[in-house]
């Protein structure tokens, strides 16, 4: 006779499993009550408000590939997910700041005079590093740097960014953000000026992260404007903001009136036309704040004096505006996203929102 010896694990296993066959053969209910478990579960959690089945960035970015472009090699999605990295880092530092002494000035200046702050250095060198490491970039202008850099090997975007903007108003604590604009390098490119000193309707993908009570991230890629909320516990962008449609009209205007000597005829007297009208003003000081708010309760943000650079403020907010239903234009009226460009630092002023609110602007220039 021969034995045959089982361990413990193998005989509760098959004790578990003649146990579940028992109960199926003749007591049918138990497999209408197991059925149904996982439907009740489901109940429970939309009863209690709880999204089980969350999109997050990197998730969103694989499936608009899919459906806007399944034949595409994938390279603007790697590179979607290194700028995220980015802000992920940006945003961190921002929350730490004061604990870290990462406030005050750095004692020195930006390529275009600005005095910079210790978190300006330090997001440009998280934003540099993030896109050499990327392998997918191989032209990056930063409002931090004089020159544009390009980088070793074969990347075929371009990216412009300011790393830090606001950051006059961090110490305050008041919310800053990060603005960028993506170009694919023009046919033929190993990388150059030309790659960047482009009209804004060339853009690939554009947006802004702001970094406040929580770090929203507005994101489009050419199909319309989508929002994300970075979920700290997680460390993902969530989407929680689909399908951004800014309102046609609303009485909010946004402009630095500190300036009004400085402004022209038609731009003071638009701003009578406002007052006298019931227009509400809300200004915070930093523009991606000041978007951000425009672009979900309408509205018009101006900057009537040429203080804005065009390659990574004002063209990637009039791309991301137009693609939420707005319009950008300049103080002349002419369209943000046709000027092209004469140099990398080169500055613009702009009139940006609720297309509705921007058109009646263009009327005081007739």
């Amino acid at each position: 006779m021969q034995f045959f010896f089982i361990s413990v694990e193998h005989f509760f296993f098959f004790y578990l499993s003649f146990s579940f066959y028992h109960y199926c053969l003749f007591y049918p209910s138990f497999l209408i009550i197991y059925s149904t478990m996982s439907e009740a579960n489901d109940t429970i959690a939309k009863q209690m408000n709880v999204d089980t089945d969350i999109i997050t960035l990197t998730r969103f970015i694989l499936q608009e590939q899919q459906n806007v472009a399944p034949t595409a090699t994938g390279e603007l999605s790697l590179l979607l997910n290194a700028l995220q990295f980015a802000f992920k880092f940006i945003a961190h530092n921002i929350r730490r700041a004061e604990l870290v002494n990462l406030i005050g000035v750095s004692g020195s200046a930006n390529s275009t005079g600005d005095v910079q702050k210790k978190l300006d250095v330090i997001g440009d060198e998280i934003f540099i590093n993030a896109m050499r490491s990327s392998n997918n970039v191989k032209v990056l202008v930063s409002e931090e740097q004089e020159d544009l850099i390009i980088f070793p090997g074969g990347g075929t975007y371009a990216v412009c960014t300011d790393p830090i903007d606001g950051s006059s108003n961090i110490d305050a604590g008041v919310s800053v953000g990060t603005i960028f604009g993506v170009y694919k390098l023009q046919d033929g490119s190993s990388g150059s000026i030309a790659d960047v000193l482009r009209p804004g309707k060339e853009l690939v993908a554009a947006g802004y992260t702001m970094y406040g009570a929580s770090a929203h991230l507005a994101l489009t890629t050419g199909h319309g404007v989508n929002m994300f909320t970075l979920d700290t516990q997680l460390g993902e962008f969530i989407l929680t903001h689909p399908n951004v449609r800014i309102p046609n009209t609303r009485k909010i205007y946004s402009l630095n009136e500190g300036y009004a000597k400085k402004f022209n005829k038609q731009v003071r007297a638009y701003l009578d036309h406002l007052k006298d009208d019931g227009y509400s003003a809300r200004y915070i000081g930093s523009m991606v704040a000041d978007i951000h708010r425009t672009l979900l309760y309408g509205g018009i943000f101006l900057y009537p004096t040429l203080k804005l650079r065009l390659l990574y403020e004002s063209n990637p907010m009039s791309f991301l505006v137009e693609q939420a239903g707005g319009l950008g234009v300049t103080i002349e009226g002419d369209r943000i996203l046709d000027i092209v460009p004469k140099s990398i630092h080169e500055k613009s002023s702009i009139v940006i929102g609720s297309k509705g609110e921007v058109e009646k602007f263009l009327e005081f220039l007739k």
